[in-house]
Order: structure tokens, then sequence, then C-alpha cells
């Protein structure tokens, strides 16, 4: 990490699928497809042109491919997780994760 760096945790460039899920003010879920730029245990940021204000609630299902690596039985991961708007630019959001998650197999 640089000096001007303020992070405590590496993070990962990392593109993949997601499907983000929020509450609307009526109560409704709604769901849209983004792309992860970047990750880490604590948060990662989204690629997606929907706007969403600080400190909303949202649901990941991340989903993670594994084609190449023999070692692992499952092929393909879901990571299922929540967490917080932190920060939105004309990018997307960044969403600092809460600590429950979930892994599970993409049965297909």
């Amino acid at each position: 990490m640089t000096e001007t760096e303020r992070r405590e945790i590496e993070r990962f460039a990392l593109e993949a699928p997601a499907l983000l899920s929020v509450m609307d003010e009526r109560g409704k879920i709604i769901q849209f497809e983004a792309t992860t730029r970047d990750i880490c245990s604590s948060g990662a940021f989204f690629l997606t042109r929907k706007f969403m204000p600080l400190g909303t609630d949202v649901k990941v299902d991340l989903a993670l491919s594994f084609e190449k690596e023999a070692m692992l039985k499952e092929k393909r991961i879901h990571i299922n997780i929540a967490g917080w708007v932190v920060r939105t630019d004309q990018n997307g959001i960044a969403l600092c994760f809460y600590k429950k998650y979930d892994i599970i197999p993409y049965n297909a």
C-alpha cells in the first residue's frame, strides 16, 4: 500500500458478475446487475449506473467461476452477502460488507 492509501485490508482487482437487491420506499425489492471492479473481505466497488444514497442497505449475490481450478469440486459458487453504500461516483457504488455471509455451490 502507498503512504496515501487509507485501506488496512488489501483489495484485489476482480471483475465478477453480481446481482444487487435493494428495497424501494414502498417496500418492493428491486434487483439489478452489476460487476465488481475490486473487492476485499470488508467491501467492494460495483460498476453500475444505478444511483443509491449513502447508507442504503444492499444484498449481493456474487457469482464466482473456477473453470481452471482442478482442486475445486464445484466449478461455480455464489457468495450471498449484504452491506451498505459508503461511497458513490459516476462509475458505481462502494459497499462496506456486514460480517455475515453464505457461500453456496451453484447447481445448474
